[in-house]
């Protein structure tokens, strides 16, 4: 009797967990392999380990949650065409919720370096599920009887089209409930920053040399503008992983797989973590390229570079105490010197100065990964998905420690914003529709040269005192379209 016409056997309750020493062998199309005794995987997996221990990267565990995702759905859909037993659907989805509750972590250990269309990756996954299943039905792990791991758990599938699907949902994943939330408490202290100071003046730079006079609220909002924009550019690109290559098979045409499996898959995808996920409707640019997550990466490189910006500014604007620009204090997380008593530094900014540059480099190998498409596969899935998870990943942490440990603490030091107001020559801007551009310059240079407070030079080259102090207010300059009218000379 066919294996899946069986009448459902019993299921025994076991932890997961082999009490077993030494090895056992298992076998694959090549012939048998040793493996661990005391691990579910197979010879597949166990070839991997040999023949890709490269470094110390492993394959990311939130892939293989995301490949628990697919072979339910998949299990699913088979049971409900009739393709496979329901009880053994129903044994698959169980042990596929032990891999995306994380509870089988152990057994995937195979390294990044390894095949370019994540074969291995998805054997592993097949093999753990398949064993598990046999544990707990109390037959012999190894045996691949009665659920097997290509017939059964990948039934329908291929590395080609299930890779790619596991790494969107990975990658939505990680978006949607670790980075935009910190991109968003970030940029909303950031905002509550901006309210705080609306009102307090300060001297703007441009080219690193003194300019006119703004806001730090003013400033500050430009720090926001830049996150709203990441923010939304990266929900956009975000939303071309929902489209997923499941269906697809081998190539792209679907062989092996029953006619609407892609859309079916896909559904019960969406049902089963919240997303929109849907098939793609052209599986051939699915599978032979990796456009939306090239397209994702550089949104997290884009966000990168606002967050560098941002980190920069803080770190250049807290620098002193005595003798930086020394217009903001941060609070004092750590001391700063092994050798110098009493420093204190800006840990934090270099911290996320340091994940940007990261991010930025692993987008570099994203994009050129992403150009190595050839023909109907593109074959270095493995190093884009471990890019991209790791810069998604350690944006997330930073912006919740630079926020929580720079940003909130951040105080202003209105002394010395104070004094460089007093010390600003390019407040002499607002003379010069009164006055004239020349005669504003002469004044700017007067009051340089000979190392004069900026009224005095305009007194002594004969401005009034009291047009000088009706024209240049501070605080009207930094709301140019507020200010009342200009006298006349």
């Amino acid at each position: 009797m066919p294996a899946q016409q069986r009448r459902a056997p019993r299921i025994r309750e076991v932890p997961v967990g082999i009490d077993a020493t030494g090895t056992r062998t298992e076998s694959d199309s090549l012939g048998a392999v040793e493996v661990p005794a005391d691990h579910y995987w197979g010879a597949q997996t166990q070839r991997s380990l040999i023949h890709f221990d490269i470094g110390d990267d492993r394959m990311p565990k939130p892939v293989y949650h995301a490949y628990g995702y697919v072979k339910k759905a998949a299990a699913t859909v088979n049971a409900r065409a009739g393709r496979l037993a329901p009880w053994k659907a129903d044994l698959i989805s169980r042990v596929a919720d032990e891999v995306v509750a994380g509870d089988l972590d152990a057994e995937f250990p195979l390294y990044v370096w390894q095949t370019g269309s994540g074969t291995q990756s998805n054997m592993n996954v097949n093999e753990v599920i398949s064993n598990r299943a046999i544990q707990l039905l109390g037959g012999r792990l190894g045996s691949k009887d009665p659920v097997h791991p290509n017939d059964d758990v990948n039934m329908g599938q291929s590395s080609n089209d299930t890779f790619p699907t596991a790494m969107h949902i990975a990658a939505v994943q990680a978006i949607d409930t670790a980075l935009l939330p910190a991109v968003q408490r970030l940029r909303d202290a950031a905002a509550r920053k901006s309210e705080q100071w609306a009102d307090a003046v300060k001297i703007g730079r441009t080219h690193l040399e003194d300019a006119t006079p703004l806001t730090v609220g003013q400033e500050w909002s430009g720090y926001v503008g830049q996150l709203d924009d990441a923010i939304d550019h990266l929900r956009t690109t975000r939303s071309g992983l929902h489209r997923l290559a499941i269906g697809g098979t081998a190539v792209g045409t679907g062989l092996n797989a029953p006619p609407g499996f892609g859309d079916e898959v896909a559904t019960e995808l969406a049902a089963l973590t919240g997303y929109p996920f849907v098939s793609a409707p052209n599986k051939f640019a699915a599978q032979g390229s990796l456009d939306a997550l090239v397209r994702t990466s550089a949104a997290l490189r884009t966000l990168a570079t606002a967050l560098y910006k941002f980190a920069n500014d803080m770190r250049w604007l807290g620098s002193g105490p005595r003798t930086g620009l020394g217009e903001l204090t941060f609070p004092s997380n750590e001391p700063g010197s092994s050798i110098m008593p009493g420093k204190v530094n800006p840990t934090q900014a270099e911290a996320l100065l340091m994940v940007c540059i990261q991010v930025i480099g692993n987008d570099t190998a994203v994009s050129m990964a992403g150009a190595e498409g050839n023909f109907e596969l593109n074959a270095f899935r493995p190093v884009v998905i471990n890019n991209l998870l790791h810069s998604t990943r350690i944006l997330a942490d930073m912006c919740d420690h630079f926020r929580e440990y720079l940003v909130e603490g951040a105080r202003l030091n209105n002394d010395q914003l104070a004094k460089n107001i007093d010390n600003s020559l390019m407040m002499v801007t607002a003379l010069s529709p009164v006055i004239g551009y020349d005669e504003a310059s002469r004044i700017a240079h007067r009051a340089l040269d000979e190392n004069l407070t900026l009224k005095d030079a305009a007194i002594k080259s004969g401005v009034s005192e009291k047009l000088y102090d009706d024209v240049v207010v501070p605080e009207q300059l930094a709301h140019p379209g507020a200010a009342k009218p200009r006298p006349s000379a």
